[in-house]
């Protein structure tokens, strides 16, 4: 039988602190406000004041990673303490409870994106239809004609009286000849089987499915200034799309076939049976999104490391905790990543590509054999990252 217990906390007492490892419960305010804040305070985020029926700790508590923020308290709070354990059984009793919290995530996590992409990108984006076109230029002027041709015809579906609408039809005509898109539209399919560098959907497209990796891996990415800028490599498990179909919003970034992949999609009508017939199924994706947001915080700390080798050696283990690897001691970890991944994934610039390359070469924590990165202790590269953050945080302090 679930019970849950009541805990107090007085006013200005602090309840979760940044830094410390995982908890295995959560906080669900019954009465009482609590503040949530960085020891750093990231360009473009606020403290946000949190309230009875809110949630926290929840990131840490379903992810298994450390606490991503202070939580502290304004007034004398008295909280729900919800077990990890107690979960499932939440789940059965409370649906409602349980897809508050999945949608919290996606609120947060397309804040926390909108914050990421200005930061690593330095630059406002739009997200206007009309973009489509240029995206599919970009595309198309480098090499990329699949992703180039899906691009065109999604700027012809959404901008049927764009101000470039008769060049994307000449345009689109022209790479039809040459070239296919896997899927122009979406189907009835369950599944679905995209080739390496294939758009599966892209930036500013409306859409409502959401999918998950079964085989290969996808990568994140915006173009801004003429540049595509990978936001994140996800691999078999990892799900994209969520936001889409819990806000019907439209995309803030494309998705692309990295490899060749296996998708599995969820719509919001067999989402909506699943919620009602699969409560594992709840129970899973809060914990996907959990691993998601806690790595898009992560990432929003990266940006505030100023050194190339740092940053880059932060990212990488970034990549490395996010698989929460066990570790032998001696064994070498293959990433199978390349540092023009990583420095993708960091938006170093070219022209600082060549020293960022250098400064990394030497580091003790990684080694570059054919092209790809090795790690020869995940342990020690996690506490230097660990170590260049915290030093980053007394700098800015």
């Amino acid at each position: 039988m679930l019970q849950l217990s009541f805990v107090n906390f007085k006013q200005n007492s602090y309840i979760l602190v940044e830094g410390t490892s995982a908890n295995d419960r959560f906080f669900i305010i019954q009465s009482g406000t609590v503040k949530c804040f960085n020891e750093v305070t990231i360009p473009g985020t606020n403290p946000e004041i949190l309230g009875p029926g809110d949630f926290i700790g929840v990131v840490s508590c379903m992810s298994g990673h450390g606490q991503t923020k202070n939580v502290v308290a304004v007034t004398p709070v008295v909280a729900i303490m919800v077990q990890k354990s107690q979960y499932s059984e939440l789940i059965v009793k409370n649906i409602p409870v349980a897809m508050k919290i999945v949608r919290s995530f996606a609120r947060d996590m397309r804040i926390v994106n909108d914050q990421l992409t200005k930061l690593t990108l330095k630059n406002v984006i739009l997200d206007s239809p009309e973009s489509l076109f240029s995206i599919a230029e970009y595309y198309e002027n480098s090499g990329h004609q699949s992703i180039a041709m899906y691009g065109y015809y999604q700027y012809l579906k959404q901008c049927p009286a764009g101000v470039n609408v008769e060049a994307a039809k000449r345009n689109f005509l022209g790479l039809r000849k040459r070239v296919q898109a896997a899927y122009l539209e979406p189907t009835n399919e369950i599944f679905r089987e995209y080739p390496a560098d294939s758009m599966i959907f892209s930036e500013c497209q409306k859409g409502s499915d959401m999918f998950i990796i079964q085989e290969g891996s996808v990568r994140i990415a915006k173009v801004v200034d003429g540049n595509e800028v990978t936001l994140a490599l996800l691999k078999k498990g990892d799900m994209f799309g969520e936001m889409a179909l819990l806000e019907n919003k439209p995309r803030s970034a494309s998705a692309i076939a990295h490899e060749p992949c296996r998708l599995m999609v969820v719509n919001m009508a067999n989402f909506n049976q699943m919620v009602t017939t699969q409560p594992q199924m709840i129970s899973k994706l809060t914990m996907m999104f959990a691993d998601r947001l806690w790595a898009m915080q992560r990432q929003l700390a990266n940006t505030q490391l100023g050194d190339l080798r740092e940053k880059l050696i932060d990212m990488i283990s970034l990549q490395v905790e996010k698989l929460k690897i066990p570790h032998v001691k001696g064994s070498v970890y293959h990433s199978g990543l390349s540092l023009t991944d990583v420095m993708k994934l960091c938006a170093i610039p070219l022209r600082q590509q060549a020293e960022a390359c250098r400064q990394v070469q030497y580091d003790q924590t990684i080694r570059i054999v054919g092209g790809k990165i090795d790690i020869p202790d995940i342990d020690e590269l996690i506490k230097q990252a660990a170590f260049y953050r915290k030093q980053s945080s007394k700098h800015a302090n």
